[in-house]
């Protein structure tokens, strides 16, 4: 089982990603924006970390990036689960630290698909 940090500011978004986490046996953190994301991520050190873009205070392109460029935060890897579905975006996302980009509104298959190669065996 591992531990699965979701970043969204959207209760409704948070809810539904959060049963498909759970479902697959793993324990869920929470976190209402990016700022907040970081914040847990550097307390609580995830497993792999499930990150909305477009929100307030720290955008998730922003905290990706924040986590992934601290030494205590590099090694988790990030998925940026978004409506912003451009090309552009993603190769934007990557290159901020995202070892993973899946579009909203989620499939559950993507997301499993997305998900299983990063986390620990």
């Amino acid at each position: 089982m591992a531990r699965i940090l979701i970043v969204d500011d959207s209760p409704s978004q948070l809810l539904g990603l959060k049963r498909i986490v759970e479902k697959l046996g793993h324990e869920v953190l929470t976190a209402e924006d990016g700022a907040a994301g970081v914040e847990i991520a550097r307390r609580e050190l995830p497993d792999l970390i499930l990150m909305d873009v477009v929100m307030p205070n720290l955008n998730g392109f922003q905290a990706t990036r924040t986590i992934s460029k601290t030494p205590e935060t590099a090694h988790i890897p990030v998925v940026l689960v978004t409506t912003k579905d451009q090309e552009t975006d993603k190769v934007w996302g990557m290159r901020q630290g995202a070892r993973a980009y899946v579009t909203k509104p989620v499939r559950e298959d993507e997301l499993v698909s997305a998900l299983q190669p990063l986390l620990p065996a």
